[in-house]
């Protein structure tokens, strides 16, 4: 009996070395290894897996990103360069004459250059007027600023802001890069205005959390954030509704935040299995919808343990995406033609796969990594089944994890924010500048624009000036 309990023990040990060293491996690799989730290439056989209709599929993508990447570069300002023959190239060496005749408009050859950007020191005069009689005397409107008491204008904070939430340019580097530009000043300074526009725009930030906490489907996702004081981890919450994107700042990371965000709303959350959300995804609330890639992302951690059952798992997902990837090939997704390829190839995909983790799981240990995987996967089955009842539905939450990148990297370069209503500011502006990124907004025009018209516009019109439904302000003289 004894033996038979040292045995016992002996092997619960063994399984939870095992889970540790998986857990050790899987931070070894994201701290000092590559963090890509891309298969390794196995060969000649794996292409030749692939159907003729997902080549064609690859073949289509590819040629959309190229034409994207096109359309791109031909907005860009153009300058025509002209290259004069010298007069020592025209004289011909055949006969001593002197070649002058034109061949056509010449070779073109296309150089992509870098133009420095500049400030300007704007000297505005208020013109004053007074009356013949002597009692009266007009002064013409001050010029505006976002800023009260400020000497920057619109365009400067709306470069700074940029600079800060679309590419995570710490304060301290973008006072570096003013001075270059001949603009000396403190980074307390800077501080002062970025906070100053974040509370000028609150209107703005905090109703476009509004609309998509009511969106009928959203994702969320969140991610850690240090507060200088007190010295404690914060969150940054994202919540997506199509390409609307709203962040939250939170000192905690408990279900209050989602809770307070979408509070009774209903519809569907697409999250991964962070128990978090538990408190909006009831049977009175929001339907949760599960994440597939969190599922690959188990069994690939799972690679180093069980190669063989592991890559099979990832083939089987890769079947579900692709469909996805057909479709969008196709351009039909979000149709009935989409619809239909879902319930059919894609609901044929996910019973190959969850027969699979059926068939496995009574074959490796709960603890192992291969276990821990199927047992995910299994655990989470019946909230990964809704993308394909509705076209809308993505198969994963990587829109939201995408949307916390910015957040990542500027994690990495300011490392903290100095406190809870720091954080609030930083999130509120990452709404503005994301949302404008994703509906092809140039943050900086947006950001210039409405600064000096928040004041002034109605507050029952505030639809008005959030990015996907601002429309720039017409130059008179240019359309004259």
């Amino acid at each position: 009996m004894v033996i038979a309990e040292q045995k016992q023990t002996i092997t619960e040990l063994e399984q939870k070395l095992e889970a540790v060293l998986q857990q050790f491996e899987v931070l070894q690799r994201r701290v000092f290894g590559k963090t890509s989730e891309k298969m390794p290439p196995v060969g000649k056989e794996l292409r030749d897996k692939e159907s003729a209709e997902c080549a064609e599929a690859r073949r289509l993508l590819g040629l959309e990103r190229r034409r994207q990447r096109a359309a791109l570069r031909q907005k860009l300002q153009k300058q025509t360069v002209i290259h004069h023959v010298s007069d020592e190239q025209k004289k011909c060496p055949e006969c001593g004459g002197v070649a002058n005749g034109k061949l056509g408009e010449g070779k073109r050859t296309t150089l992509f250059e870098y133009v420095p950007g500049y400030f300007v020191r704007q000297e505005h005069v208020q013109e004053k007027v007074a009356c013949r009689c002597g009692q009266y005397i007009a002064t013409a409107e001050p010029p505006p600023k976002p800023i009260d008491k400020g000497q920057y204008g619109a365009g400067f904070v709306a470069h700074l802001v940029t600079m800060k939430c679309a590419d995570s340019i710490p304060l301290h580097r973008l006072a570096k890069q003013y001075q270059r530009l001949g603009i000396p000043m403190a980074r307390s300074t800077l501080n002062d205005l970025f906070h100053g526009a974040a509370e000028r725009t609150r209107p703005l930030w905090e109703r476009l959390l509004q609309i998509v906490a009511r969106s009928d489907l959203v994702q969320a996702d969140e991610t850690p954030l240090t507060m200088q004081r007190p010295n404690q981890r914060g969150y940054v919450w994202t919540f997506l509704a199509d390409t609307l994107i709203a962040y939250r700042f939170s000192a905690s990371r408990s279900g209050e935040t989602p809770a307070s965000v979408l509070g009774t709303s209903l519809g569907t959350l697409v999250v991964d299995a962070y128990t978090g959300y538990n408190r909006v995804t009831t049977p009175d609330g929001r339907t949760r919808s599960g994440c597939l890639s969190h599922v690959r992302r188990k069994f690939f951690d799972a690679l180093s343990k069980a190669p063989a059952e592991a890559r099979r798992s990832l083939d089987l997902i890769l079947d579900v995406y692709r469909v996805e990837h057909i479709a969008m090939a196709k351009k039909i997704v979000r149709t009935s033609e989409h619809l239909h390829m879902r319930q059919t190839d894609g609901r044929a995909a996910m019973d190959r796969l969850h027969q699979w983790i059926l068939d496995e799981k009574p074959k490796h240990s709960p603890k192992s990594a291969m276990g821990i995987a199927l047992g995910y996967a299994d655990n989470q089955w019946d909230t990964l089944l809704h993308f394909l009842d509705d076209v809308r539905i993505p198969l994963d939450n990587n829109a939201s994890e995408r949307a916390l990148r910015v957040v990542a990297l500027g994690r990495k370069n300011f490392l903290f924010v100095g406190d809870e209503d720091s954080g609030e500011h930083l999130a509120g502006l990452y709404s503005l500048v994301s949302t404008c990124e994703a509906n092809d907004v140039d943050p900086v025009a947006y950001l210039k624009d409405v600064l000096l018209r928040i004041d002034t516009h109605p507050a029952s019109r505030i639809d008005e000036l959030l990015p996907h439904k601002w429309m720039p302000p017409i130059c008179w003289e240019e359309a004259a």
